[in-house]
């Protein structure tokens, strides 16, 4: 399974060949590293450990620059394991870009969705609230969390107020628009999880749709303004 780690740039919108607009997401994927390369037989199972966002070797901690000195990377933000099934053809220290994908793919992308701090029910589950009117003292109240005079203790798992957001959230199936090899930039049809420059993880979509066949697509190089329509909207 292809992947990599990226960072949300903003959402714009773009028209497609037969003029109907588009909202994408622009994500910044790669360059990322190779840390770390598990095998079954060494580890039980199969993964690489991928490394993004350079970051000033003063920030890091001592503890952790062996680690990036031996891959041969330089100190990164972001680490992820991801699970593959033929570890053989990475190597520690090698360098992934936003090319492994190509222009009508599909990706599932996980990310952690924008915090909302403590939130009611009707806003966190969207419960329906009591009656509006005048004289009415049930708005946007708790009620009643009771399941019944013969159960008489509160459900477990039962909808109440609480923090919001902050969740891990994964979009399936986001099919890829254009891939800006120059840039390691790759503009996602629709949304993603996360506010600005928040950390992703891009992975190849597991449900991908009936019929779907990866194949290479020629790049055009008509996206590359993609940055200046994004800064233009103040994204």
């Amino acid at each position: 399974m292809l992947g990599i780690l990226g960072k949300k740039i903003g959402m714009t919108n773009i028209f497609n060949d037969k003029g109907r607009i588009l909202p994408i997401t622009a994500i910044e994927a790669g360059p990322c590293y190779v840390l770390q390369v598990k095998t079954k037989e060494a580890d039980g199972y199969d993964s690489i450990q991928l490394g993004f966002g350079e970051k000033k070797e003063k920030s890091v901690k001592h503890v952790d620059m062996p680690r990036f000195k031996k891959a041969g990377a330089p100190p990164v933000r972001f680490i992820k394991e991801l699970r593959i099934k033929d570890p053989a053809v990475y190597k520690v220290g090698q360098k992934i870009t936003a090319e492994i994908f190509a222009k009508g793919d599909y990706l599932d992308v996980v990310g952690t969705s924008i915090g909302k701090g403590f939130q009611g029910g009707v806003k966190r589950w969207g419960w329906r609230g009591g009656p509006g009117g005048h004289g009415s003292m049930f708005h946007r109240a708790i009620g009643s969390i009771q399941s019944g005079a013969r159960l008489g203790r509160v459900t477990k798992g039962h909808h109440m107020p609480g923090h919001m957001g902050v969740d891990r959230v994964t979009m399936q199936n986001l099919e890829i628009l254009e891939v800006d090899k120059d840039n390691n930039l790759i503009l996602l049809k629709g949304s993603v999880p996360g506010h600005k420059n928040s950390f992703l993880v891009l992975k190849e979509a597991i449900k991908r749709p009936k019929g779907f066949v990866r194949k290479k697509v020629v790049q055009s190089s008509a996206k590359k303004s993609v940055k200046a329509a994004i800064k233009k909207q103040g994204h």
